[in-house]
């Protein structure tokens, strides 16, 4: 049997989340914030911290500083249950952080790399990826030493019987490299949201994008936030309706959603489960600060999912 449900091979660090901003942020004024939180940032340690909280084994593979904030998010990353024992911490490195400014409709995200740039394949134990029956990516485009040689992990992890999912979240430089293709052709399960489908596809119509997108992998799913998701698999679409909550903020909705359904998936579950169980974490997320305070709460979480479990066996083989 295999040692993990789930790998994952990322960026860890945390995110200071500021309440209150104004709008504008005039230069040279001292403006004050009515609130903040120091939580466990990136979207891949998000995914994997949000899996483990569902009740999946999740093995994590990173490099971070040995500096405070690399020692509080790799804390944290471990409280959740995930395997953190290969994990590196680089004397003389700065961890990553991200700073977020939440607004009613938007939000501002400002990020110092640091260590999450400097994961390279030479980092990566194989065989610990190996040992599970999927394999996860976040943030292709921040892996910026990774990313040449993802589709050759990809073809070791595909070789060793596991399927794979990748969500490429957002391209800060705004490129949106043709080089994903090369690693798509590996993908089991792509988890773009709308706005990220069209810059992938190079369109701004959406049935293109879904029409691009699922010539390159089997499964395409995409989070559209107050919309619901949807997914369409051999030619047939499924849509599932958002779950209603009174939101405190959105930080790591769209993570929390790729963790609701691929703890399903990696189940045998249909797509209609995952879809649903996705927008249930997505929603979840949203009721405490940033990405994982509310999936640290056991009881809120046991009491919102209910019985969450599903045996079924898989469609998607």
């Amino acid at each position: 049997m295999p040692r993990f449900d789930i790998t994952i091979a990322g960026e860890l660090n945390l995110d200071l989340v500021l309440y209150g901003l104004p709008q504008e942020l005039p230069p040279e004024r001292e403006l004050l914030a009515t609130d903040m939180a120091l939580t466990l940032g990136a979207s891949s340690a998000i995914v994997a911290h949000n899996l483990a909280a569902l009740g999946c084994n999740v093995g994590f593979v990173s490099r971070v500083g040995d500096d405070p904030l690399g020692k509080i998010a790799l804390e944290k990353l471990g409280e959740s249950g995930v395997d953190t024992s290969t994990i590196r911490q680089v004397p003389g490195n700065l961890t990553g952080l991200t700073v977020i400014l939440p607004r009613d409709y938007w939000r501002n995200i400002l990020t110092y790399p640091g260590t999450i740039f400097d994961l390279r394949l030479a980092d990566l134990d194989v065989p610990y990826l190996t040992s599970a029956r999927h394999f996860h990516l976040s943030s292709y485009y921040l892996q910026r030493e990774l990313r040449p040689d993802v589709p050759k992990l990809f073809k070791a992890l595909k070789d060793a019987g596991l399927t794979i999912s990748l969500d490429t979240n957002d391209d800060p430089e705004d490129l949106w490299g043709d080089d994903l293709f090369h690693a798509l052709k590996f993908v089991d399960v792509l988890l773009p949201n709308e706005r990220e489908a069209k810059k992938i596809a190079k369109t701004e119509n959406f049935e293109e994008a879904i029409g691009r997108l699922t010539e390159s992998v089997p499964i395409l799913v995409v989070k559209m936030g107050t919309k619901g998701a949807l997914a369409q698999y051999r030619g047939e679409r499924l849509a599932a309706d958002p779950v209603k909550v009174t939101p405190f903020d959105s930080v790591g909705a769209g993570d929390s959603f790729d963790a609701g359904f691929l703890s399903q998936y990696v189940r045998g579950a249909d797509l209609a489960s995952c879809l649903r169980f996705g927008n249930l974490a997505g929603a979840f997320s949203t009721t405490r600060a940033g990405g994982t305070e509310a999936f640290r709460d056991r009881a809120r979480l046991e009491q919102f999912f209910g019985v969450s479990r599903t045996g079924k066996e898989s469609r998607f083989s």
